[in-house]
C-alpha cells in the first residue's frame, strides 16, 4: 500500500524544527524509519548519537553538519553518512529553511542526546 507523507501531519520537536515521519514501525516498516525536516536558519539538532547508522539528505538549503569533532558544510543534494554510535547533530546554516531527509536503520527512532542518560523514543507502533 502507497504512504502518502502529506497525509501525516508535522510535529514540532523543538523551536525552529517541524518534523514529518514517513515511515517508521508506526506504519509497519520493520527496518528503517524515514522522515522530513524543516528547519529554520539557526536552528537544527544538538549533538547526539544513534545505535544505527543514518543517512542525512539535504533536499534544500545549506546546514553545517558534524560528526564527532569534524564539522562540514552540506548543500542541496549532497547526503551525509553517520556511523552507528557517533556523535553528530547539524544546525540550518543557510538563510532560508533547511529541508533535511533522514533515513535510520531501525522502524523505531531512537536517540541520546550528549550529556544524557536517557533515550529519546518516536514513532513506535
Amino acid at each position: 500500500m502507497p504512504i502518502d507523507p502529506s497525509t501525516i501531519p508535522p510535529e514540532e520537536w523543538r523551536p525552529g524544527v517541524k518534523t514529518r515521519m514517513v515511515t517508521s514501525a508506526r506504519n509497519g516498516a520493520t527496518a528503517l524509519c524515514i522522515f522530513e525536516q524543516w528547519v529554520d536558519p539557526g536552528a537544527g539538532a544538538p549533538t547526539h548519537s544513534h545505535a544505527v547508522e543514518e543517512v542525512l539528505t539535504v533536499r534544500v538549503g545549506e546546514a553545517e553538519m558534524w560528526i564527532e569533532a569534524e564539522r562540514v558544510i552540506v548543500t542541496a543534494g549532497q547526503s551525509l553518512l553517520v556511523p552507528a554510535g557517533s556523535t553528530h547533530g547539524f544546525r540550518n546554516s543557510g538563510t532560508t529553511t533547511l529541508h533535511v531527509h533522514a533515513v535510520l536503520a531501525s522502524p523505531v527512532f531512537e536517540m541520546l542526546p550528549e550529556g544524557a542518560t536517557q533515550t529519546t523514543r518516536r514513532w513506535e507502533r
